[in-house]
């Protein structure tokens, strides 16, 4: 442990990096490099930990941030990403950190008002946290804490923790809102303007010990062409075939030349969200809250293909002839989907805020997959226009719940001033997935089973950790987090065969350290240190496949837990007017989940693998301020240099010394705001990516290809402009420089928006 800790702050004092930390944060002050949140609301993140806390506000998202979805509110925040691909996506919608790439979904913790969000069945782009069930326009704040310095959240937290604060009411009030937008695609053979419509109403009040909020949202979303049916140069000539053209020439992400046949999964999607708060002052200082939200979304996934016969009539099969060469076409080339879920999400929590010796809380949540269905042909079109054969994917019962007891004390009367938290915590999940077949993929019901996937994880855990001002300009914290994982009930099945996997366990010891010193009035330095061991997730142990000999494939329920050890440096000065940081963070993984292929075995087997060992390094340098030179100008900037390289992987010996996937060296985003009056701000913000790889062994240089993952340099603009008390209009282009970039699937293009919004 030793070795790994130095190891740890030696690449750590070797990087950089920086943040904003807790800037203009409604009702918060600052004291030794923490921030003490004493707002009506609070974070439901341990703030005192002197470590980085990055937040932004609602009236910033408002004024800054072209926010059609929850996510967007991390746009800027240094570091971060979520890989969404056009507005309301649903289902590919990740969140990137420091060291943890766009395929490392169960590295991070999002919450919304500490009900977890984050969707821990599996590890990848198709896991997105649970976005939907938070509305732009009731957020009061977003505050993220990067790293897993905090015992009182599991290893999940590695990358950061990222809370959704939402608003409650103090008097009545209500709310509209309609906005639209327009995203102009041109990419390959398609030119088409994508479009979207979204509206919701919100009324809430507090009268005496009862308050309450209510909000109704629709979305109406065109989202543009996110795969791509393609053919690599067949080798003979033949005249076989139906003659077509309208074939693209292109590179794949390796620079082999390839022909792009057409578009595919251009979603259709029609989202509706339910959100109902309730809460209740059973004392001046006990409260009970419940929380329920409803998402509800019914999608069509259609396909558009490029070739066309003499004719001029689009081909979507058989076997066609391009420039003298025959090509069969497969009736998933061109594929389409209809998608119809419905998800629910309850929360109660149970909080004391004396602010005296000791305080508690009681929290319970539930995310229950009420509904959860694909409907998928396999037969092609145009055959599958109205109906055939095809399959159905159901994920009924799926879900996860979680239940803690926390408690805060404060003792008197003990050397300088302790602040000790303690809970206990439970996060059980499960994964309920079959396919089944259909003679009618559009109506038809269920037939025999192609494949299914069950298992159920939990964690039990324990945690405790002490915030010690031992001294007048020192602040320490150190903490204890015991984890106990089980995974049992799994199941692997084909159309014939089901596997069934013994239960198993894993015990975790996580402990983390902080310390921060006050040099001067105007100067902090931090430090922290942290352990986590990020389990396997069911998806990873049991969704794979079974081989005609009854084998698994794909999938190994014997998966290591993937172990970190992270920490960081920071120095902080307070400006005149705002605050600089410079902070450098190392880490160092082992045995990491990543699919890859195993050399080591014949025939070579893909699947979830564990990576010995990656290692991470890193700056990252922050900049805010506000009325900076002109009045109401503010200015908010991040650069983040990251160097992560896989170090060892005896499974895959080609990997190693090559970048980790999807973690670019550079990458920046600033804002600059100019607040003209009271009715009139204008931003504009940039970000930029640099160059990265989605490949373990960094076999796809060319980023700027279907599947490929491209640098990028994008520019947004937004508009405000408050009309009288009441409305309130806003207009915007996001990616206003049109910049093409990919990460696997193609970034949305320059999207212009407008609201127009009411407020009582």
């Amino acid at each position: 442990m030793k070795n790994t800790t130095a190891s740890i702050l030696l690449a750590a004092a070797t990087s950089a990096a920086c943040a904003q930390d807790g800037a203009d944060m409604d009702g918060q002050q600052r004291q030794l490099g923490t921030v003490i949140v004493t707002g009506k609301h609070p974070t439901s993140l341990p703030t005192q930990i002197p470590t980085t806390i990055e937040t932004v506000t609602g009236d910033e998202i408002a004024r800054g941030i072209n926010a059609s979805d929850a996510e967007d509110a991390l746009k800027y925040l240094p570091s971060l990403l979520v890989r969404k691909r056009y507005i309301g996506d649903y289902n590919h919608a990740v969140l990137s950190t420091r060291a943890s790439g766009t395929g490392n979904s169960a590295r991070s913790a999002v919450y919304a008002d500490g009900i977890l969000l984050s969707n821990y069945l599996g590890n990848g782009a198709g896991f997105a946290p649970r976005w939907g069930m938070v509305s732009p326009e009731e957020i009061e704040r977003v505050d993220v804490l990067y790293g897993p310095f905090s015992a009182a959240y599991g290893g999940n937290s590695v990358g950061a923790v990222v809370d959704y604060v939402t608003r409650m009411p103090s008097r009545f009030e209500a709310h509209a809102k309609l906005a639209l937008s327009a995203q102009p695609f041109r990419l390959y053979g398609t030119d088409e303007t994508y479009r979207g419509r979204q509206g919701g109403i919100a009324l809430g009040n507090r009268a005496g010990r009862w308050s309450w909020y209510l909000a109704l949202s629709r979305l109406d979303s065109e989202g543009q062409p996110l795969t791509f049916p393609t053919r690599y140069p067949a080798g003979a000539a033949s005249n076989d075939g139906v003659p077509v053209s309208g074939a693209v020439p292109g590179r794949d992400r390796t620079g082999r030349e390839w022909l792009i046949l057409g578009a595919a999964t251009r979603y259709h999607t029609q989202q509706d969200h339910l959100k109902a708060k309730l809460a209740y002052d059973l004392s001046p200082t006990l409260r009970a809250n419940w929380v329920f939200g409803l998402w509800d979304n019914d999608a069509q996934g259609r396909p558009q293909s490029y070739l066309r016969d003499a004719a001029g009539r689009p081909v979507y099969g058989g076997t066609v002839n391009i420039g003298g060469r025959a090509y069969a076409l497969a009736p998933n080339d061109f594929s389409q989907s209809n998608e119809s879920l419905r998800h629910l999400m309850h929360g109660l929590t149970l909080k004391s805020a004396t602010r005296g010796e000791f305080d508690w809380e009681l929290a319970a949540s539930l995310y229950d997959y009420d509904k959860d269905q694909l409907r998928a042909p396999t037969v092609g079109l145009p055959a599958a226009a109205g109906g055939g054969a095809g399959r159905i994917v159901d994920q009924h019962g799926t879900g996860w719940h979680t239940l803690a007891l926390k408690g805060v004390w404060r003792p008197r009367g003990m050397r300088g001033e302790h602040v000790a938290e303690f809970g206990l915590q439970r996060e059980a999940y499960r994964l309920r997935s079959i396919e089944n077949a259909t003679a009618d993929w559009v109506r038809g019901g269920p037939g025999a089973r192609n494949q299914a996937f069950r298992g159920s994880t939990a964690i039990d855990a324990l945690y405790a950790q002490d915030t010690w001002k031992f001294a007048p300009r020192w602040k320490t914290v150190l903490g204890l987090r015991f984890e106990r994982w089980e995974a049992r009930g799994g199941e692997t099945a084909n159309a014939a065969t089901t596997v069934l996997h013994g239960s198993r366990s894993e015990d975790a010891l996580s402990p983390k350290a902080a310390l921060a010193f006050q040099a001067d009035p105007d100067w902090v330095l931090k430090a922290s240190l942290g352990r986590a061991v990020r389990m396997p997730t069911t998806s990873e142990l049991y969704q794979g496949g079974i081989n005609a000999a009854g084998a698994l494939i794909n999938n190994d329920p014997s998966l290591k837990p993937e172990e970190s050890w992270t920490g960081e440096l920071t120095a902080e000065r307070k400006l005149g007017t705002g605050q600089l940081r410079l902070t450098a963070f190392g880490e160092r993984t082992r045995d990491a989940l990543y699919s890859q292929t195993n050399v080591l075995v014949t025939p070579n087997v893909t699947s979830v693998q564990n990576v010995d060992r990656i290692h991470t390094k890193g700056m990252e340098l922050a900049y805010a301020a506000a009325d900076v030179g002109v009045s109401g100008l503010d200015l908010n900037a991040n650069l983040t240099w990251t160097d992560s390289k896989i170090v060892r992987n005896d499974k895959f010996p080609a990997s190693v010394g090559k970048w980790q996937p999807r973690i670019p060296a550079w990458r920046a985003s600033g804002q600059a705001t100019w607040r003209a009056d009271d009715r009139l701000s204008a931003t504009l913000a940039a970000r930029y990516s640099g160059r990265q790889y989605s490949t373990l062994d960094n076999s796809d240089p060319n980023g700027f290809a279907y599947q490929g993952a491209s640098r990028y340099f994008t520019t947004d603009l937004r508009v405000v402009y408050r009309i009288d008390r009441q409305w309130k209009l806003a207009a915007g282009i996001d990616n206003l420089n049109d910049d093409k970039y990919w990460n696997f699937h193609p970034y949305p293009q320059r999207t212009w928006v407008a609201e127009l919004t009411w407020d009582l």
